[in-house]
């Protein structure tokens, strides 16, 4: 063997994936032979109707050939739980369903809109938990300011406390405990109330009622959910796998970022300190005019609408509240749906501001000035009829943030 350098390369190129499957079409007779079915199966021209009247054999080819970017070797092993003599573990749930591991609970507790009393403080194992991490100057004070936030305001929703409240989420998980209990359902569901506090029995806790509001989306609203400016968190297409080759790396962690105070500028070897990486954006949960919310689904709390028409709505009934109901809280009836269609309308002109293209004006040009702005005018009096016989529709693609958060605490 003889080998000749011609240069150095600069760029090389590593394929870690398989290359993709070629199924062949093709049929097995019982003497082993094979047959090729392209023939039959493909058309190549236009066909008559005997084409399709003729006998094939069934072929279907798979619908996902692997979701898989390496070859792995599987070894099989029987099934523990198929042993002779193997005795199951007793479970708390008869109705758990079978986990690759054992889910840690963080003690939270839940309360139904229709459960009588609320909870005066913490279980004793939630305050252990907390107790058992908080020993650094930084948990001691997120403490503090965890508790100053329920002191001004008795009900909060977690993005909010993770956009005012610089703490690990892990951490956060453990704190949110041992100050405040959850709400399952009813005008305050998913939120976190201060121990000892009912909303139930407060009419100005109709400022904490939760909005859960879905930007509308589909061809009647003039845009397809790929349209949109605002992308879903989560697709169906865009999975990782523990085996595929692109898979996202975690950041490193150095030690400085983990234990270092935020107290001061720099510490002693004159290092900055870490930068906030925790904090969300207030947009994350707050709806102003002019923006677009952050991601498809939110749940605002109706004190976080900081517009003025939505304000009036939440407030018109300020002095006269009587009964707190299970579906619209303090507020009068269907506030809820007509907050929602004013900020679709508001969104729907920010889209329109950003991508006239998908918003075709629908009244045909006129060779004159003065037919084409009555036209105009017919097309936006045709236009907002229009929206006021769109109904409410979820949107695709965006995830249910309350049933995320609750299965952290399960």
């Amino acid at each position: 063997m003889s080998m000749e350098i011609l240069g150095i390369i600069g760029t090389t190129y590593k394929f870690q994936g398989m290359a993709d499957f070629q199924y062949l079409a093709v049929h097995s007779h019982p003497d082993g032979t094979q047959t090729s079915l392209y023939d039959k199966i493909l058309l190549r021209q236009p066909e008559k109707k005997e084409f399709f009247d003729k006998d094939v054999p069934l072929f279907i080819p798979p619908p996902i050939f692997s979701r898989l970017d390496n070859p792995v070797d599987y070894f099989y092993r029987p099934e523990v739980q198929h042993r002779e003599g193997y005795t199951p573990p007793t479970l708390s749930s008869e109705n758990l369903i079978g986990l690759s591991r054992a889910r840690r609970p963080h003690n939270a507790i839940f309360i139904n809109f229709e459960d009588k009393e609320v909870p005066m403080g913490p279980l004793e194992a939630a305050v252990q938990n907390w107790q058992r991490v908080c020993n650094h100057p930084n948990e001691r004070r997120a403490e503090e300011e965890m508790r100053k936030l329920f002191e001004t305001r008795p009900v909060w929703s977690r993005n909010a406390v993770k956009s005012n409240l610089e703490i690990h989420p892990e951490k956060l998980k453990l704190l949110l405990p041992y100050v405040a209990y959850y709400m399952l359902t009813g005008p305050w569901r998913s939120l976190w109330v201060k121990f000892g506090y009912d909303p139930r029995k407060d009419p100005k806790a109709k400022a904490y009622q939760v909005l859960d509001f879905r930007i509308r989306c589909g061809m009647k609203h003039g845009y397809t959910p790929n349209d949109m400016p605002v992308k879903a968190k989560r697709s169906t297409y865009n999975y990782s796998l523990p085996i595929t080759v692109n898979k996202t790396v975690p950041q490193p962690a150095s030690l400085q970022e983990i234990t270092q105070s935020l107290e001061g500028p720099s510490n002693a070897s004159g290092r900055k300190p870490a930068p906030l990486r925790y904090k969300l954006k207030e947009s994350a949960y707050v709806f102003r005019e002019g923006t677009l919310p952050p991601y498809r689904q939110m749940f605002y709390q109706l004190c976080d609408l900081e517009v003025e028409s939505l304000k009036k709505i939440i407030y018109q009934n300020d002095g006269e509240e009587e009964e707190c109901n299970e579906r619209d809280g303090w507020c009068v009836s269907k506030t809820s749906d007509q907050l929602r269609d004013i900020m679709s309308g508001m969104i729907k002109q920010i889209i329109r501001s950003k991508r006239p293209a998908l918003f075709p004006t629908k009244a045909k040009r006129s060779s004159t000035s003065s037919a084409a702005g009555a036209l105009d005018m017919e097309s936006g009096e045709e236009e907002e009829e229009e929206d006021d016989e769109e109904e409410f529709q979820p949107s695709e693609g965006s995830d249910n943030e309350m049933e995320t958060e609750i299965l952290d605490y399960l």
